[in-house]
Order: structure tokens, then C-alpha cells, then sequence
């Protein structure tokens, strides 16, 4: 006969969720004085203690069909979006009070069916706790992106395709934050930056060897305007390694969680070109 809750006295609840906890807990991947890696899945990690990350970096998953190689990136869109508040309460929860997080995401999309993915992945971030701050335009510089023409040279059903991407911004409980540890923005970074539009390009899939890398300039910036030297800073879907190498180069504590081991063995090989060593 199975006990219900009501059944099991506090003391052994808490022993039995302790046990469970330390279940889900895993080494890591990667370990050094300032960077981890954990091969995981990050809505069942629990390796990482709740109130203890400055700044989430992200890109996620786009539902766009992406092959990775063991992710199902085509889900029905309630699928996706329920997979979405999952992950968004997760890292909510991983986040300290002040802490703040930067989505980069798609502003909409058409395969699978039109919908409008920025817009509904911040609504669902305030839906479950998350303020919102501002959305910073990452315009790619990627004409190559307007082959869609729906009906050519006709208004009967033309498609409307932008090429940008966007960064939303968002905090947990309060945007302020105690003077603690030392930022490191310069004045000319700063004044940029703050520009809502930035304009750089991509990065290539064929010279990193992942089907969704983006540049290091996008996690560089985020974690320079919006954290401070020594803070710590988690990316959820880790990837290809991107935003633990901008973390290596601006002096952050950098944790990241990769479902896939062949990306964190990638993430691992870029963070020894651009200089890692001395892993424990």
C-alpha cells in the first residue's frame, strides 16, 4: 500500500526529498575555479543550489525543426510552450533575488506554422515571476534570409520576414543591485550598448560544428552590461560552449547545463582554444 504525504511524519519527508535531491545531483562534467560544465537536463539537475546566479545567458531551443542530435525540436507549439514555463521556473528559481536574465530569441516563425515566438515566450517569463526590463534588436545583417517571397510581386499572401533577432531582458524581483562586486564596462561599451539595435553578424555552423552557435559578442555583452566581475552566471542550454568562453574572458564564474555530451565535449575543446587550463 502506497503512503500518501499525510502518512510520513516531517522528519522522514524531509529525509526521503533529501534522498531524492541527492539522486538528481551529478558530478561535473567539467570542473575548474570558475567554470562548470554539467551534462545534464536542467529542469531535473540539482547540482546547482536555488538563489545563486547573478545572470541566466541563453539561447534556447527555437522549435524550429533544428537537428540536434538528441533533442526533438519540432514539438506541437503547447508542447513547446509548456516545455518553455518549465525551464523559465527552473532558472527562476536557480536565480538570485536581483538576478536577471538575457533569452536570445527568435521575434517569430514560420516553419512548423507562423508563430509568434518572442512575444509569447516573454509573456510566459512574466507569467511566472519574471519582470520585465527591456528587448534589446540583434540585427544579424543577414539578408540572405529573404528568399520567402510567399507570392511574387503580389500582395495576394507575401511574406514578411525580418531579419534580426531579439534579447529580452528580464529580473528577478528587483532591477537594482547592491554595489558589490566590480563591473568592468567601459564608458564607450556602455553608451553602445544601451543602443537597443546591435548589428554584427552570426556566427558560421560549419566552423563551430553545432547547428545553432551564435557569436561570442552576444553572451560578451550581456554579461558586461547586465553582471559584474566575479558574478556568477548559468547558460541552461549550454550548446556549443559560447557563453562560458565569454565568461573565461570577462572574469565571471561560468556554469553550464548541456543535454547533449558530444556539445559539452565541444564546449570543453573551444574553451582550450581560447585558453582555458587546469581542470580539476
Amino acid at each position: 500500500m502506497l503512503r500518501r504525504d499525510s502518512d510520513i511524519s516531517r522528519p522522514d519527508l524531509t529525509l526521503m526529498r533529501a534522498q531524492v535531491e541527492q539522486r538528481n545531483a551529478m558530478s561535473p562534467f567539467l570542473k575548474t575555479s570558475s567554470l562548470m560544465i554539467y551534462h545534464g537536463d536542467v529542469l531535473k539537475i540539482r547540482s546547482i543550489q536555488d538563489n545563486t546566479v547573478d545572470l541566466v545567458v541563453t539561447s534556447p531551443p527555437y522549435d524550429v525543426d533544428i537537428k540536434y542530435a538528441n533533442y526533438k525540436d519540432n514539438l506541437p507549439w503547447d508542447q513547446y510552450l509548456e516545455f518553455t514555463r518549465k525551464w523559465l521556473s527552473r532558472v527562476l528559481r536557480l536565480a538570485k533575488p536581483g538576478g536577471r536574465l538575457c533569452a536570445n530569441i527568435l521575434l517569430d516563425k514560420n516553419k512548423g506554422g507562423k508563430q509568434s515566438v518572442y512575444a509569447d515566450i516573454t509573456t510566459l517569463a512574466k507569467q511566472v515571476g519574471w519582470k520585465y526590463k527591456c528587448t534589446i534588436v540583434w540585427n544579424e545583417q543577414n539578408m540572405s534570409r529573404r528568399t520567402a517571397w510567399g507570392s511574387w510581386m503580389s500582395a495576394s499572401a507575401p511574406h514578411v520576414i525580418a531579419p534580426v533577432e531579439t534579447i529580452v531582458v528580464l529580473y528577478k524581483d528587483s532591477w537594482e543591485r547592491s554595489r558589490g562586486n566590480k563591473s568592468d564596462i567601459t564608458n564607450e561599451e556602455l553608451a553602445e550598448w544601451t543602443n537597443t539595435v546591435w548589428s554584427f553578424s552570426g556566427e558560421k555552423k560549419s566552423k563551430i560544428g553545432h547547428p545553432t552557435p551564435f557569436p561570442i559578442e552576444v553572451p560578451k555583452r550581456c554579461i558586461k552590461l547586465f553582471s559584474s566581475k566575479g558574478d556568477v552566471v548559468l547558460d541552461p542550454f549550454l550548446g556549443s560552449g559560447t557563453t562560458l568562453i565569454a565568461c573565461l574572458q570577462t572574469s565571471r564564474v561560468g556554469i553550464g547545463v548541456e543535454i547533449n555530451k558530444s556539445y559539452c565535449e565541444l564546449a570543453l575543446r573551444r574553451l582550450k582554444q581560447h585558453g582555458l587550463s587546469g581542470t580539476d
